[in-house]
């Protein structure tokens, strides 16, 4: 796929981030999207699913007219905002402008972002709507419009305001849903929502990646908050904690900040300010280590990570392999996945492991090194 028939500033933005050949899911993509087909669109995490549809999208998009002329929607405010990042940086320069539009935030702000007529809108689906309700978000230009995380968007506490947010366009539009996953009941959902779609999947084994290497340390469950600890003390960590639960989550943090470890939580009861300022900290280097669950993760795109640290293992091994993407992305140094288990969950592990073609490697802490279990 070339960019060569693309607009001169999206050349000189992919030059100027130092993208070479354009991933599995940008080839194969961006063609259709170019042609004007409704795309679903399945890749793995850290794969270039988001400039996949943007790049097409700022193609299309015509700086005489003022008005929305695409949407993008996302299912956390975190995610919102890093697509308007990420747009910020391909669009400066140019004579086009956008506007993010998420829950908790400022309302009469984001009203007054839209008198500057953006032709192109990122938020999440409950102010989108609002915003539309008040008649301040005008859809009669919008062309194209984007499920971003597509599985989290069409679930049933989303799918009546996406359904009115897309039908609030021109019939013509282009739906466009990129996602990590796709279950039977998202492609159920969007099926409402697109036309004849070119449904696209990238697996793994696809992707191009940067080395990764998976370890595990053995441990008893009461053990694991002392093996968190050490870790977090003996290595270079700048990574995510993954948890399933909530209460276990908790818990973690107030021993490990009992000990004078500061880490940041994510999680679904974690209020706005708070996850910004978590996120804030993170990125500038002041916390070592997120403990999160997966919910809460998704679609964070946080550049450098080296670590990711399982605390609770996934549900399954396509989950395993989600999180583990979130090292070895796109453009980044090779990373590390440890698992801290108990013998009996080592074999759930394994079966994880060999159901990804994963190369599991036993380790064990001596005198503050990691060292191979022998």
């Amino acid at each position: 796929m070339e960019l060569t028939n693309m607009k001169s500033f999206i050349q000189t933005g992919w030059e100027r981030e130092g993208f070479g050949n354009a991933t599995p899911i940008q080839t194969r993509t961006i063609p259709l999207i170019q042609e004007g087909k409704d795309v679903i669109g399945e890749s793995p995490t850290g794969s270039g699913k988001t400039l996949a549809y943007l790049l097409p999208i700022l193609d299309k998009l015509d700086p005489n007219i003022k008005n929305a002329q695409a949407i993008i929607m996302a299912s956390s405010q975190e995610l919102v905002m890093q697509i308007q990042q990420e747009i910020t940086k391909w669009v400066n320069g140019t004579e086009l402008h956008s506007a993010a539009l998420i829950g908790g935030a400022n309302i009469k702000r984001q009203i007054e972002k839209l008198k500057k007529k953006p032709q192109l809108v990122v938020g999440t689906p409950g102010r989108v709507l609002e915003l539309i309700n008040q008649k301040k978000l005008k859809m009669q230009e919008i062309k194209t419009v984007v499920l971003d995380e597509g599985d989290q968007l069409l679930i049933p506490e989303h799918l009546d305001s996406i359904g009115k947010i897309v039908k609030s366009t021109d019939d013509a539009r282009q739906v466009l849903i990129f996602s990590a996953t796709l279950p039977e009941s998202t492609l159920e959902a969007a099926k409402q929502l697109v036309n004849n779609p070119e449904v696209i999947r990238i697996g793994e084994e696809e992707v191009d990646r940067p080395e990764v290497e998976h370890i595990y340390f053995v441990c008893e469950q009461r053990e694991k908050v002392d093996m968190l600890k050490r870790l977090i003390h003996h290595l270079e960590i700048r990574g995510l904690a993954f948890f399933r639960s909530i209460s276990h989550l908790d818990t973690f943090a107030e021993k490990l900040r009992y000990n004078g470890v500061e880490v940041g939580l994510l999680h679904r009861d974690i209020k706005k300010q708070e996850r910004a300022q978590t996120m804030k900290h993170f990125r500038s280097g002041n916390l070592p280590l997120i403990l999160a669950t997966d919910v809460a993760a998704r679609g964070l795109d946080v550049k450098g990570l080296t670590h990711i640290v399982q605390v609770e293992l996934p549900e399954d091994a396509l989950h395993y392999a989600h999180r583990a993407g979130r090292v070895g992305r796109l453009g980044s140094e090779s990373g590390t996945v440890i698992s801290l288990v108990t013998e009996e969950e080592s074999k759930i592990l394994k079966r994880f492991a060999k159901n990804r073609g994963i190369v599991l490697k036993k380790k064990k802490i001596i005198k503050g090194q990691v060292v191979d279990a022998k």
